[in-house]
């Protein structure tokens, strides 16, 4: 059995230990004492070193906790180091964590089912469709409140059947460990906190989103949330100069050239069809017919976007009895398409030709595209298409 040592000071950063057994060529111990916390309750593991030698994994295994280790260590008595800043970083967003998720809950009634600590970003799950932007700045501002209120953050171990008034009901037997902020909550836990919510520094709500009938709330904590707060500045203020503006006019300047610019593309679409269909009659009146009065319209090109000469053949079958075919030979793609009264089902012969050629496409009768795996098979699909 190893004794876990973070259970009741989290801020035990060295230790020395002796080694009950190892394993994978003295690269997986197995401590009679360990500080470093192990991958468990979404929270990830401590790193930092065991005699000098690198941490990069610790694994829960009931009453046992195996160390990884980046070379075996060979010794039978150990001295050990934990990675303080990451810890301290882990205990800022965990802590927090429990401070933001009694928020949500004594505010809105919005229960945290699940909860995940990254490297970068954290986040908990909430068990509601949405959020609003007000609830979000309520929360966060309470939050905020409550950390520079210095609350004090207390780990206690109770049996379950005396621990009440916890925030979410455990459903284990036996002794609790309980992790305290005072007035606020009380939660079933076994991770590593700080002592009083001023220690979080500060709590920053960021982008949520709807994960099935949840919502999954990203957050960060004390140096992360400054960190996050300056990388945001910095980049709004990379937009503020370029538009040659200031920072607070950003927002509105972005979203009048958004508009501005879903007018242009909103021209430049109609422009594009209008040129198109004054080209495709262009080409209709230099067309024959032939003895059927059909006029068939077929090239090979190099040049152009597959949209371009897409937009075209559309406005080709809008014309009397017209049938085009057009190959793009750099993307070896193929656009069909036949006016309504040509009898001509440009569908059904782009699924025959490309099924033939070992290609791919479809469409329907009026209008039909493909595209062939290389140049030999494209090049006999042209004329088995009309090209």
């Amino acid at each position: 059995m190893t004794e876990r040592l973070y259970y009741t000071d989290a801020y035990q950063r060295q230790f020395d230990a002796r080694v009950m057994r190892r394993t994978e060529g003295a690269r997986r111990l197995y401590l009679d004492r360990t500080a470093f916390y192990p991958t468990s309750g979404g929270q990830p593991h401590d790193s930092g070193t065991i005699d000098g030698v690198s941490v990069i994994d610790v694994v829960d295994e009931g009453t046992t906790i195996a160390h990884v280790t980046a070379a075996p260590v060979i010794a039978d008595r150990v001295s050990a180091c934990v990675d303080w800043p990451r810890r301290h970083d882990l205990m800022q967003q965990h802590t927090g964590q429990h401070l933001i998720s009694a928020v949500f809950a004594d505010s809105f009634g919005y229960q945290t089912i699940s909860v995940h600590f990254g490297d970068k970003m954290s986040s908990l799950d909430l068990d509601t469709n949405t959020i609003d932007l007000h609830e979000i700045r309520e929360a966060e501002a309470r939050a905020n409140a409550l950390i520079a209120e210095n609350r004090q953050v207390v780990v206690s171990f109770e049996h379950a059947t005396d621990a009440t008034g916890l925030r979410k009901p455990s459903d284990r037997d036996g002794i609790l460990r309980i992790v305290s902020i005072d007035g606020v909550d009380r939660s079933a836990c076994g991770g590593t906190h700080v002592r009083s919510t001023a220690e979080i520094g500060v709590l920053l709500l960021r982008r949520q989103e709807k994960i099935r009938k949840n919502t999954r709330i990203e957050f960060v904590c004390g140096q992360r949330a400054a960190r996050r707060a300056r990388a945001d500045y910095e980049a709004i203020a990379g937009i503020a100069h370029a538009l040659s503006a200031s920072v607070d006019e950003v927002p509105g300047l972005v979203n009048s050239q958004l508009q501005q610019l879903k007018e242009a593309e909103t021209a430049g679409r109609r422009l594009a069809t209008e040129i198109a269909d004054l080209r495709a009659r262009e080409h209709y009146a230099a067309t024959e017919p032939d003895a059927n009065g059909m006029r068939r319209f077929a090239a090979r090109l190099d040049t152009g976007s597959l949209d371009e000469w897409r937009s075209f053949a559309i406005a080709m079958s809008t014309l009397p009895r017209a049938v085009c075919v057009i190959g793009i030979g750099v993307a070896r793609s193929v656009v069909v398409s036949a006016s309504e009264d040509s009898d001509v089902d440009a569908g059904a012969i782009m699924k025959r030709v490309t099924a033939a050629e070992g290609g791919r496409g479809g469409g329907s009768a009026r209008l039909a595209q493909g595209v062939f795996p290389d140049d030999e098979s494209f090049a006999r699909a042209l004329p088995l298409l009309g090209g």
